[in-house]
């Protein structure tokens, strides 16, 4: 399934994006079956019963919208953690200069952050070097501490693209990276969290970041030096992890501040983060508002 949390009619509602002929729809998962809850986190917790609800819902045609009727939000709004890696593709860590980690870089984000697909990322009046950052994010739907890596990936609910957006400027300010990464609307996520039954293996996607046309990102996740099993044992030895929760996996080489001349994000620029399986997320950039 390709789960979304969508708007229509000012209501947020629980949705499955399905391919129709000559379109794209959303069928109401509320509409067809009053039991499914309309927040993704109470339906994550909700577990295999949700699931399987759901799961019986996809044919129900009569509580189908046409995808151009209806307002995509970020498939999670307000993720109770969001856990970012760091240096995790060695082509990355070597256009930043650093030694290739021996254990993942772990820093993160905020719910404030969160916008979904076609909401805009805001360039703050404080910063001018703004960068982009396409990942792999991965979406934890069960709880657990201290998970085994061979059975993590039975932790994992789905999968969905993710930019990683970045204040340089803030970022270089000192040897703890959050305040640079965590600026209202630097957490673009979606468009769909992608079921892992429809990712048999996470670390074989092509990904790329494209702004205003231009491909500035190609790579693909067998690159990723350490795998989702073992980021999510890891994580997990410090605290738990909860569903709902995202782990964003870290971004290839190519990012705008080590590019000759750098090429940061500006007005007027579309971002797409395109991840094979998982669809396209896109977002215009703004200004702040004086």
């Amino acid at each position: 399934m390709k789960l979304v949390t969508f708007i229509q009619d000012g209501t947020r509602r629980l949705g499955a994006l399905q391919a129709a002929p000559n379109r794209e729809v959303v069928i109401d998962l509320n509409q067809a079956d009053a039991r499914l809850p309309s927040d993704m986190l109470a339906f994550l917790e909700g577990g295999a019963r949700m699931w399987e609800l759901a799961q019986a819902c996809l044919e129900r045609l009569d509580a189908a919208r046409p995808l151009s009727e209806v307002r995509l939000l970020a498939p999670i709004p307000r993720p109770g953690k969001i856990i970012c890696i760091g240096l995790n593709y060695r082509d990355h860590a070597e256009e930043t200069k650093q030694a290739i980690p021996a254990y993942p870089t772990i820093f993160s984000k905020y719910a404030n952050a969160v916008i979904g697909p076609e909401e805009a990322i805001v360039i703050p009046k404080v910063s001018q070097e703004i960068d982009y950052e396409g990942e792999l994010a991965i979406v934890i739907g069960r709880r657990g501490r201290y998970i085994p890596e061979k059975a993590a990936l039975e932790y994992v609910a789905g999968y969905m693209p993710f930019n990683d957006v970045s204040a340089r400027d803030f970022q270089r300010r000192t040897s703890q990276w959050v305040i640079g990464k965590t600026f209202d609307t630097f957490a673009p996520m979606g468009p769909a969290l992608v079921t892992a039954d429809e990712v048999p293996d996470p670390h074989c996607l092509d990904i790329r970041t494209i702004v205003s046309g231009e491909v500035l990102q190609a790579s693909n996740t067998r690159h990723l030096i350490f795998g989702v099993p073992y980021l999510v044992s890891y994580i997990s030895q410090v605290m738990t992890l909860e569903p709902g929760d995202i782990i964003s996996s870290g971004t290839p080489g190519g990012v705008g501040f080590t590019r000759t001349p750098p090429r940061f994000l500006r007005p007027g620029d579309v971002v797409h983060v395109e991840i094979e399986r998982l669809g396209r997320l896109s977002n215009v950039v703004v200004a702040e508002a004086q």
